[in-house]
């Protein structure tokens, strides 16, 4: 089945139990197994079925089946948020005195996430360009547990070098880990490339409205072969005494075993659990993605063309622009050579960038993207205002970077909007200088 037909059906019989078209939301904590050997089998995994919200919900079941389904992989696993789904991620392979590589050119609040907050669960890590990726090879280590980057990064739009990355991991059979969230499954498939493990952050564009925080996790057929007998990832193959001796690579002929530890570990354990009705939600967002990924993009570009014939714009972020060294690879690789609804752009400098977001009319000063609604954001300050200096510079945060989350309004009136707000925001320069 095409994608369309998987988002809108796939997970979901409505031939099975009341008939219902839409997918009910299951909205209990619990079950009854009925009996107590059915109850013990379950736990058991003797017995498939539901067992307590906090690990399984008929509801979150097809969310997760269908986003699988939708990335080209094995089996996939819901969160509250998307940075539950990274931190999940990467907790399911390192350990304390292991260490990640983290891309350089990442959301803000997972840089602050993988390079410090988890340094106080003693694991460490190094960063690495994931466009170039010349540096990568050389900072793998016995303890490197997981390779993580973006494949279209947020907010700098640069394209990892997936091909490569997925290249020297597996040379080293070290797990890749790519957060999908911007190019979204509709555009681009990164399993379909070699890589491991996908994470979106579901309250961006497979929301739609900024409705859900939610997370996804997605593991790649090939993840089971790479974990079983691999010494980098001992615990999957060792008992895990908090599950009875289960070994984990013994149910590898049944289970992809790195959603299943996930679950029966982490998601019980620390009890990050999406919600059944923001699962309904989402759903619900799955339904109309392709068609709105699409409209996002188309409305994206035209934006991007406008911003790059501006006289006052330094720079445009977009490798749906045929001016983009990257617009060869999303013609290639990227769904009709869509680059998706997320741009960025330089303007002179801190004040006119804040000027900029102060005069806009029809786009919304938020934090989140991947909304019907166009948003527009200053990263410098906002998302990425954390990060001292050299790491801004290092991520390619500039003062002067504006982020653009491009909605489904008509372009026009969006170009309008930004041709209004640069002209305000230079005579109020030139005043200001005056």
């Amino acid at each position: 089945m095409q994608k369309e037909t998987l988002a809108t059906h796939y997970g979901y019989d409505t031939k099975v139990g009341t008939g219902a078209m839409a997918v009910p939301i299951y909205q209990s904590t619990a079950y009854d197994f009925g009996s107590a050997q059915t109850a013990a089998n379950r736990f058991t995994l003797k017995e498939l079925g539901p067992i307590y919200s906090r690990l399984t919900n008929p509801t979150l079941d097809v969310f997760e089946s269908r986003i699988a389904a939708l990335e080209g992989g094995k089996a996939g696993i819901s969160t509250s948020s998307g940075q539950a789904a990274i931190f999940f991620a990467i907790a399911n392979l390192a350990q304390a005195g292991d260490n990640i590589i983290v891309a350089k050119k990442i959301y803000g609040g997972a840089t602050t996430l993988l390079t410090h907050t988890i340094k106080r669960f003693g694991i460490t890590a190094k960063i690495f360009d994931s466009e170039s990726v010349e540096d990568l090879e050389a900072l793998i280590d016995d303890n490197t547990k997981a390779i993580f980057f973006e494949t279209l990064s947020n907010p700098q739009i640069a394209i990892a070098n997936v091909e490569k990355i997925v290249e020297i991991a597996d040379k080293y059979g070290g797990v890749t880990v790519a957060d999908n969230t911007v190019a979204t499954a509709i555009l681009f498939n990164p399993i379909k490339k070699g890589v491991d493990v996908v994470v979106h952050s579901a309250s961006k564009y497979i929301s739609g409205q900024g409705l859900s925080v939610a997370g996804a996790i997605v593991a790649g057929e090939q993840l089971n072969k790479k974990l079983v007998g691999n010494k980098r990832y001992d615990h999957f193959n060792t008992a895990d005494e908090s599950y009875h001796g289960l070994v984990y690579a013994d149910l590898a002929g049944a289970f992809d075993i790195y959603t299943l530890r996930i679950r029966l570990s982490l998601l019980r354990d620390i009890g990050a659990t999406l919600s059944a009705f923001n699962a309904w939600q989402l759903i619900q967002g799955l339904e109309t993605l392709s068609i709105r990924v699409k409209e996002h993009s188309k409305n994206a570009l035209k934006v991007a063309e406008f911003l790059e014939s501006h006289p006052k714009i330094k720079s445009v972020n977009y490798p749906g622009l045929k001016s983009s060294k990257l617009n060869e690879y999303v013609k290639a690789n990227f769904t009709d050579g869509l680059a998706s609804g997320l741009l960025s752009f330089e303007v002179a400098d801190f004040e006119t960038a804040t000027s900029v977001l102060d005069n806009v009319k029809i786009f919304s000063v938020v934090v989140n993207i991947g909304d019907s609604k166009s948003i527009i954001t200053h990263p410098a300050s906002t998302t990425h205002q954390q990060l001292p200096a050299n790491e801004l510079a290092a991520a390619g945060i500039s003062p002067g970077l504006i982020r653009l989350s491009i909605g489904l309004e008509n372009a026009d009136d969006l170009i309008n909007d930004l041709k209004e707000a640069l002209k305000w925001a230079y005579l109020l320069q030139k005043a200001y200088m005056a």
